[in-house]
């Protein structure tokens, strides 16, 4: 078997549609759909300065997050949308590349689930050659067969049938989850196939390594300065160990970092701007990420409550986003809920403390 024995995606996909005798095949045609576009991204990844790839889009545009657009987000944004929208499966998808809801062309027929996706993830990596990954969701359409409406899309994360990324790095990988485990596919270069290299991811519930922006300490609720600082203190501190930190600035390296060999990753709702209740985005960010977590037995929360239960406000809508072991995630949702936010003052990231800016 050119693939020593272990199954294919498409091979995968038949098996999951197997144990149900009623599906029509048309959510694993969405899942191959994506998976193409996955591979088109990594192609073009990897090319590189060598396809003038790198850097900003020529006039300067920003995204509906007011975020400059890379030439490759513009890029794998389009390869999504070509990928998904002729075969007659969505009926509408959402980017974080695009303000509004994308209509399908008139020539194509409409389906009955939707697409949600961030095309490239962590994409300011490109340019220094960090691993950087693609993010998507599927829910079920309201009406299918008719154009999808905005507020289609404000499902809770708990409603998701499919979720996913593809990882750019050394190997291009792809992590997908149909609600019964999660499993992670690498791409075979010679075979131009997917093929089953980690099946039935468990994430271990006790970790000493965590994931965060140590620079916007200032701005951290009372709670996660606890939490941080008791990291910090090891073995002479409450925690009695030592812990390690991490911080890769891509959602998927640090997804796919935890999914492999566990830790806790805290982006939490901060002070920083009042505005914003977090940095991450809900629907095609943190609730794919969080159901790919759970199915692997870890845990993924706003820092108070079960992320896959927040029911959404807005398509691109941010949110505080912490998960990974579940002691870990369990611990700082207890000092969320415990903690008086005004009471804690850290001995580590206060004024006079380990990470102080001098005066």
């Amino acid at each position: 078997m050119p693939t020593g024995g272990r199954p294919t995606l498409t091979q995968f996909l038949i098996e999951e549609r197997r144990r149900h005798p009623d599906a029509t095949g048309d959510l694993n045609a969405l899942v191959t759909d994506v998976s193409l576009a996955c591979k088109a991204i990594s192609r073009k990844v990897a090319f590189g300065a060598l396809a003038d790839m790198l850097g900003h889009v020529q006039d300067n545009t920003v995204n509906v997050q007011g975020e400059a657009q890379k030439t490759l987000d513009v890029v794998s944004n389009q390869m999504f949308l070509r990928a998904a929208e002729w075969g007659g499966i969505v009926s509408g998808m959402v980017s974080e590349e695009m303000e509004e809801v994308y209509h399908l062309p008139a020539e194509f027929p409409r389906g009955k689930y939707l697409l949600l996706f961030d095309p490239l993830d962590g994409s300011s990596n490109t340019d220094v050659n960090v691993s950087v990954g693609s993010i998507f969701s599927v829910l079920r359409a309201a009406t299918p067969g008719q154009d999808a409406k905005p507020e289609d899309f404000l499902q809770p994360g708990t409603q998701q049938v499919c979720a996913g990324y593809a990882i750019y790095g050394p190997a291009t990988m792809l992590v997908l989850t149909l609600g019964t485990g999660t499993h992670a596919f690498t791409l075979d270069p010679q075979l131009g196939e997917w093929v089953l290299s980690h099946p039935n991811l468990k994430i271990p519930a006790k970790t000493r390594e965590f994931a965060i922006n140590a620079s916007n300490s200032r701005f951290w609720e009372p709670a996660v300065k606890r939490y941080v600082d008791e990291c910090l203190a090891g073995q002479t501190g409450p925690r009695g160990a030592d812990f390690n930190m991490r911080w890769i600035a891509s959602l998927v390296a640090e997804t796919h970092r935890i999914l492999m060999r566990g830790g806790v990753f805290m982006y939490p709702r901060d002070n920083k701007d009042p505005s914003k209740h977090g940095r991450l985005r809900l629907l095609y960010e943190a609730n794919p990420i969080s159901m790919l977590i759970e199915q692997a037995g870890g845990q993924a929360s706003t820092g108070r409550k079960r992320m896959l239960e927040v029911q959404p406000e807005s398509l691109h809508q941010r949110i505080g986003f912490i998960f990974g072991s579940s002691e870990e995630v369990s611990r700082i949702e207890g000092y969320h809920h415990e903690e008086p936010q005004d009471t804690y003052k850290s001995p580590l990231f206060g004024k006079r403390g380990l990470f102080a800016t001098p005066v």
